[in-house]
């Protein structure tokens, strides 16, 4: 009688959290070794939490470990099982009391208590805790969900404007992504809500395999080339994903091959994202993802520029207003009450000869025994300064007051990007009422409120589209001109897939407040910058033709 043949059959399920990759997997280890001691042993007390110990079930054995030692030295193992899982806590709750490395402990994972492997749910639950140890650990694109409507449904004028968006359930989305990818992608996934930002995170992992056991390597379960992440912070029509938006070389031709929609996991990335859209969209209610140039490492930068927050708009020289440096709004017809001269001019107040207040004309303190003449005289001292004509020289004096009105010019375009956060002012009222005797019914005094991060871009690229100027100055003149504006609705129409002639990149920390401090030495000419160069308009990437930022970069 012929044997039982297994029969694997494809189906258009997810993967199941419960497909354990092989212990002996080298890359499990660089995964667990990406988090801390403290942070890994977190993670197992959760897996031996009564609530998910049935779903993440360790190794065990009959015997326990206070009685391994009278036995024969037939197991070579040196981490034998546990009888039970109050007392595999128990061996945890000692590690954590001690001091150690964390090699010790991931040894004791993979090597002892979860030696038949590790499920594709607990290495996402390792995945999102790095992410929410390190929130500049990943490099992440925002996307903004924008509804396609056709020319008849848009508003009137007049009429409501208000962008009606999608309510993000994680259940729903999970069901419906699966929907739209199950045909041509097997995928796992996993979320995980923040407990120090207001985002959900969606961690995606995709193979091309169409069985719920795939025969690939186990290596692939852990190459962050077939994980995707996303990120959907709370009311905001924003999307932060971890995929890459980066121009291709220019010439660069797109190589086919036999297996390109099978085993290159660029595709499968891109078929997850087309269907991004698809599963937040309803009936009669659709959606497009559309690029906003804005590429950062950090959440919290995200978060301030493409988030729920009143700083979303407020960037550049509006950060004078988000900051409350400025009392009102820009909008606010009437003239402004009070200015906070102490917080806008804290970079200019400090420069000898000039009084309190920061006037540039107020002369300098005459001291005892000399004019003004003889103070002239002293100060006659030639120097040149940036932006001068050749041969042109300044005094001291002129000097300081040159500067003065560079760094007054470099506070009306920066506000305060690119410096230290400025507190909300305390209004005079208040100021006063804490002058008065106390009372027992008076409301108690709030809290001060907690240290927000300062949005910073760590990357600014920059792709000129403009031909090279030959050196005889170009051809045709003003009738060249006149072609060129001519052509201007084809070069947006086609800008994307011209390739540029010069590429940029400024990286840094915080790479605006690297140009505001050039502009504060002069080395750059804050009247010309454009408004993308100091944070105003938020944006990480800038093709540029024509001396204009193209809108809407995407690649």
């Amino acid at each position: 009688m012929a044997g039982r043949v297994a029969v694997r059959a494809p189906t258009a399920a997810s993967l199941p959290d419960s497909l354990r990759i092989p212990s002996t997997t080298y890359s499990l280890v660089k995964a667990f070794g990406k988090l801390s001691r403290s942070s890994i042993l977190d993670l197992v007390f959760q897996w031996l939490d009564d609530k998910h110990v049935k779903t993440f079930p360790p190794y065990l054995g009959p015997r326990s470990v206070a009685n391994f030692e009278e036995e024969d030295e037939q197991g070579l193992n040196a981490y034998p099982p546990a009888a039970s899982v109050e007392e595999l806590r128990a061996i945890y709750e000692e590690l954590r009391g001690r001091k150690g490395g964390k090699r010790e402990v991931i040894d004791r994972i993979l090597e002892g208590d979860w030696r038949h492997g590790i499920s594709l749910c607990q290495l996402a639950m390792v995945d999102m805790r790095y992410i929410e140890d390190h929130p500049v650990g990943q490099r992440w694109t925002a996307l903004q969900l924008v509804p396609i409507k056709p020319d008849s449904a848009r508003p009137q004028s007049g009429g409501d404007i208000s962008t009606t968006l999608p309510r993000f359930h994680a259940s729903t989305f999970l069901r419906s992504i699966q929907h739209e990818i199950s045909a041509l992608v097997k995928a796992h996934y996993h979320t995980y809500r923040s407990k120090t930002l207001p985002l959900t995170f969606v961690r995606i992992f995709v193979v091309d395999s169409p069985y719920q056991k795939p025969r690939q390597s186990p290596y692939i379960f852990t190459h962050s080339s077939r994980i995707i992440y996303l990120a959907f912070p709370d009311s905001t029509p924003y999307i932060y994903s971890s995929q890459h938006y980066s121009p291709s070389p220019s010439g660069a031709k797109a190589t086919t091959s036999s297996n390109a929609l099978t085993t290159d996991a660029r595709t499968l990335r891109r078929l997850v994202n087309h269907a991004i859209p698809k599963a937040l969209s309803r009936p009669q209610e659709r959606y497009t993802l559309k690029p906003t140039s804005l590429t950062a490492k950090s959440l919290h930068t995200l978060l301030a520029l493409r988030g729920p927050g009143r700083t979303n708009s407020a960037t550049g020289a509006f950060t004078v207003f988000a900051d409350a440096v400025v009392e009102g709004c820009p909008l606010d017809p009437r003239l402004p009450q009070s200015v906070v001269q102490e917080n806008y001019n804290t970079h200019t107040q400090q420069i000898s000869g000039y009084a309190e207040g920061g006037k540039e004309n107020t002369p300098l303190p005459q001291q005892h025994g000399e004019s003004t003449a003889s103070i002239h005289a002293t100060t006659m001292g030639k120097k040149k300064m940036a932006f001068q004509q050749p041969g042109g020289v300044i005094t001291d004096v002129e000097s300081m007051q040159l500067t003065k009105k560079r760094k007054l010019e470099v506070s009306s375009r920066f506000g305060t990007a690119g410096g230290q956060r400025i507190p909300p002012v305390v209004s005079t009222s208040a100021s006063l009422s804490t002058k008065q005797p106390k009372d027992d019914n008076a409301l108690p005094i709030p809290p001060p409120l907690p240290h927000r991060p300062v949005p910073a871009l760590d990357r600014l690229e920059i792709h000129l589209q403009d031909p090279p100027i030959p050196r005889d100055g170009g051809h045709g003149g003003e009738d060249a001109d006149d072609d060129n504006d001519d052509d201007d609705v084809d070069d947006d129409e086609n800008y994307q897939t011209t390739p540029s002639t010069l590429t940029l990149m400024l990286s840094g920390s915080n790479v605006i407040a690297g140009l505001r401090q050039l502009a504060e030495l002069g080395v750059v000419d804050p009247a010309r910058m454009p408004s993308w160069m100091t944070g105003e308009e938020g944006v990480s990437v800038a093709v540029v033709k024509g001396g204009r930022r193209r809108r809407g970069w995407a690649v």
